[in-house]
């Protein structure tokens, strides 16, 4: 179907994407997926490009077009070559977002020409061993001490921790027995300051080319002159980005439940079985119709929501509505086209196993799809 959400500029930059994705990421793909990690080198190619700074304002060499759209090309390119950019995207989406809007101007020229070149790699520490979507309950700590603060505590499933010059830690610096979500702080740790410690790499079972590691702290002075945004106010800046992360999601699991689509349809047309090709059998026609359906119609919702998003006025629940759709879509999609793999669909060398791994992650991160039915379920009365 038809798309309009795109203009001509969006367009040229997606053919600059596709040209860069072919040459630079593709050829090294499955050697970064081994190694467990994108390398700092893709990150300045990328900042090079201009593709790290589109939103960072031009004072600090980026481009100043907050236009997520740009975003969501990104990583259409991506999945259409059946790869992903894992920790990219997260410092895109995810995490830059937290500096553009709480970064005061001497942090501003400290770290923006930075991040906007892929010199500065960042990742955002919410998660703890204990602590997943009720960040009300974060149990790491800040104690002011003059003009630092005392962290100390742990984080886990840390995507990109593992290279970041620059996290944002979320900490408690106060408590409030009547508000559990109050005295929370985004506190900007750096990569060497005495006593942050990386941990083990952990082994998932899906996007390996993401690193997620576990992070502690063990009475690192963090400067005031680091902390994001008003002190104890960290719930609140955390909630103003969450419908963007969770339409990040969402254009992946559109994206590449497509690009899953996309390889099935190749491979049917070519696979023999009882000397005819698998896409001459009924039940391989009205599988892939469905599923053709099914994408359709997450991508009509999302792309509805993208503008919404662009415009200012996506609304959380809508968010949530996008991301429990899109990704329970994704995961339906993706085990129906590799179930016509047969064995093959199994055997990592096939695309579609990949496809099959990483989109179960999708219905976890962001926010759980029962978070996303909670939140949508307030928004009914309920």
């Amino acid at each position: 179907m038809r798309r309009e959400l795109f203009t001509a500029d969006h367009e040229a930059f997606r053919q600059l994407v596709r040209e860069f994705v072919a040459k630079e990421v593709v050829p090294h793909y499955t050697e970064w997926e081994h190694a467990g990690r994108l390398p700092r080198e893709l990150f300045e190619k990328l900042g090079s490009l201009g593709v790290l700074g589109m939103s960072i304002p031009e004072a600090y060499g980026g481009a100043g077009l907050h236009d997520y759209r740009y975003n969501v090309v990104l990583q259409e390119e991506a999945a259409r070559a059946l790869v992903t950019l894992g920790t990219v995207r997260t410092q895109l989406d995810v995490v830059l977002p937290y500096f553009l809007a709480y970064a005061d101007q001497d942090q501003r020229e400290r770290w923006f020409p930075g991040l906007a070149t892929g010199r500065l790699l960042t990742a955002v520490a919410m998660t703890e061993p204990g602590t997943g979507s009720d960040l009300a309950g974060i149990r790491t700590t800040a104690v002011r001490d003059g003009d630092a603060y005392v962290l100390n505590g742990a984080k886990t499933f840390i995507t990109g921790g593992l290279l970041a010059d620059l996290v944002i830690v979320v900490a408690r610096t106060s408590s409030d027995p009547d508000d559990r979500r109050a005295g929370l702080t985004l506190l900007v740790v750096e990569d060497g300051m005495p006593g942050f410690a990386r941990g083990r790499v952990l082994d998932k079972m899906g996007i390996k080319v993401q690193d997620t590691v576990e992070l502690s702290f063990d009475e690192v002075r963090v400067p005031v002159a680091n902390r994001l945004g008003e002190e104890g106010a960290a719930f609140g800046h955390l909630g103003h980005n969450l419908p963007q992360e969770r339409m990040t999601v969402a254009v992946g699991s559109v994206a590449q439940a497509r690009a899953a689509l996309e390889t099935t349809l190749a491979y049917v047309k070519e696979r023999q079985v009882f000397g005819t090709p698998v896409a001459s059998f009924q039940n391989t026609k009205f599988e892939l119709a469905a599923v053709a359906a099914e994408i359709e119609a997450a991508q009509t919702m999302l792309d509805r929501a993208v503008r919404e998003l662009v415009d200012g006025e996506l609304s959380g629940a809508d968010a949530a509505k996008v991301k429990l759709f899109c990704t329970e879509m994704q995961a339906r999609a993706v085990d129906r086209c590799l179930q016509l793999f047969g064995g093959y669909g199994y055997i990592l060398e096939y695309p579609i196993a990949r496809l099959y791994a990483d989109a179960r992650i999708t219905r976890i991160y962001a926010g759980t799809s029962e978070v996303m039915k909670v939140i949508i379920a307030k928004s009914l009365g309920l």
